[in-house]
């Protein structure tokens, strides 16, 4: 499977939207595919207000967070544009706190659910089972300028691998082929927070992303005009205490 996330989707889906502790939002959607059980990618942007607050809450699946604008606080953590978050599925995080501007970051995930699970309301819904939070620092998208000026290609390592699960950003010159990844666990993302990417399949903007599944061919790729910096996002596999196989 591949799945691509684009800016034009998120302008026809933006919409308010109120929890059921009040917690008010925008949310548009960038990536959509069915709620089946199976793979289903999904990549939405979530918009929340100067100094609001998200409670402490915990999700059914794995998932990455990536800020896009904005500052605030994640738990003990300061986050800024490029803030990386993961959290494991029946993980415990928060709050969430925006900053006196907002924060807006996407939520990321591989397989479709249907939303926060609040704590310490929701504690007797926590099974047994790993629990797992990982912290990127903050990693800002390069300016065009810096991208066009780059002699070789970049990595940076952003969430060091550990039981399928890993996070890295590629800073690559204008036209330089981005070389197949291969995707593990339940897919990789790929986010571009700056410049293009040119795919078999469109260019992907800033902001834009494409999904692979396990065994996809991640081929054919390259940075576009003015390079890109390309945020790369290894989903590990649901815990099997959470498969519910």
């Amino acid at each position: 499977m591949i799945a691509l996330g684009c800016a034009a989707l998120a302008g026809e889906t933006r919409h308010r939207r109120v929890l059921e502790n009040g917690f008010s939002f925008h949310r548009s959607e960038w990536m959509q595919s069915d709620r089946g059980p199976g793979l289903s990618p999904t990549v939405f942007l979530v918009e929340q207000p100067p100094n609001a607050v998200l409670a402490p809450h915990f999700h059914t699946q794995n998932q990455f967070q990536v800020v896009k604008e904005g500052s605030g606080t994640l738990g003990a953590h300061a986050v800024g544009p490029g803030s990386l978050h993961y959290a494991g599925a029946f993980t415990g995080y928060g709050p969430l706190v925006a900053g006196p501007a907002g924060l807006s970051y996407f939520t990321i995930r591989a397989v479709y659910e249907t939303g926060a699970n609040f704590l310490p309301a929701a504690r007797d819904r926590l099974p047994r089972g790993p629990k797992r939070n990982a912290h990127g620092p903050v990693h800002e998208p390069l300016a065009l300028e810096a991208l066009r000026a780059l002699a070789s290609a970049r990595r940076v390592p952003l969430i060091a691998p550990q039981d399928g699960l890993e996070a890295y950003a590629l800073q690559l010159p204008p036209w330089s082929p981005l070389e197949p990844i291969e995707a593990r666990g339940s897919g990789q993302f790929q986010l571009v927070l700056a410049g293009a990417l040119e795919t078999p399949q469109r260019r992907l903007q800033a902001w834009e992303s494409r999904f692979l599944s396990p065994g996809e061919d991640a081929g054919g790729c390259a940075a576009g005009a003015s390079g890109v910096h390309l945020l790369v996002l290894q989903m590990p596999a649901i815990a099997p205490e959470y498969s519910g196989g």
